[in-house]
């Protein structure tokens, strides 16, 4: 495995940011994951008004990156890298090309891959990321930004136990697996200054009013007839 290769294959970041040699406060932004999240918390696709601002998410990182490097004490230079995994479906290219060019001009890397079939996710990519930062360059910190413990669980507390500042950012709604983890420090992505413009309309079994909510469902009915997985 060469710096800017896995199993052959170039790697998001070396291409954006450059192999400088620097450790890396590295986040990682889980696309599908966050926006299935997102959706079943507003029951429903997110308006722009409830759309991430990447761009307070990448001021945090800075300033993350820059108490880790006093915290470091000069022990080599040490870099922030952003970058964000999604699939693009068949067909919509040209609705999520903005969105994308929109990452890129705040200083995101983006890795996109087309999303051919169930199997088709990001999940590997990132795992593949990180993996390449942390026996290469190194990491000085992580923060991975997804609510899937069954991908990242067993990775993180490796690298936590490493020594390595380790954080999940989400929802607190979907994120126990990292909220019991002594090891791993949780963010609510709501708690990140900036990031959403309104509050969102956050309703659970733990934080009812007295009128009682309605829970929207996580998927349509009619998902029962297509042969999915309930």
């Amino acid at each position: 495995m060469t710096p800017d290769t896995v199993d052959g294959k170039p790697q998001v970041g070396d291409i954006i940011s450059g192999n400088t040699g620097s450790r890396r406060v590295l986040l990682v932004w889980d696309a599908p994951n966050l926006d299935m999240g997102l959706g079943a918390i507003l029951g429903g696709r997110p308006t722009n008004v409830y759309r991430p601002r990447f761009d307070a998410l990448g001021r945090w990182l800075l300033q993350r990156t820059a108490e880790i490097s006093r915290t470091a004490g000069g022990t080599g230079d040490i870099e922030p890298e952003a970058t964000v995994f999604t699939n693009i479906a068949p067909g919509t290219a040209e609705v999520v090309r903005p969105w994308v060019e929109a990452l890129r001009n705040v200083g995101f890397a983006v890795f996109a891959k087309p999303k051919v079939d169930e199997d088709s996710d990001v999940d590997a990519d990132m795992l593949d990321h990180i993996e390449l930062r942390r026996h290469t360059v190194g990491l000085a910190g992580l923060m991975v930004a997804s609510a899937d413990g069954q991908a990242f669980r067993e990775t993180l507390l490796e690298v936590a136990g490493e020594g390595t500042p380790v954080q999940v950012l989400g929802f607190r709604e979907h994120a126990s697996w990292a909220l019991t983890a002594d090891e791993l420090d949780f963010i609510d992505l709501e708690d990140i200054p900036g990031v959403f413009r309104e509050p969102l309309p956050r309703i659970n079994l733990d934080s009812l009013p007295e009128e009682g909510a309605w829970l929207a469902p996580f998927r349509p009915l009619s998902s029962l007839l297509s042969g999915r997985p309930a």
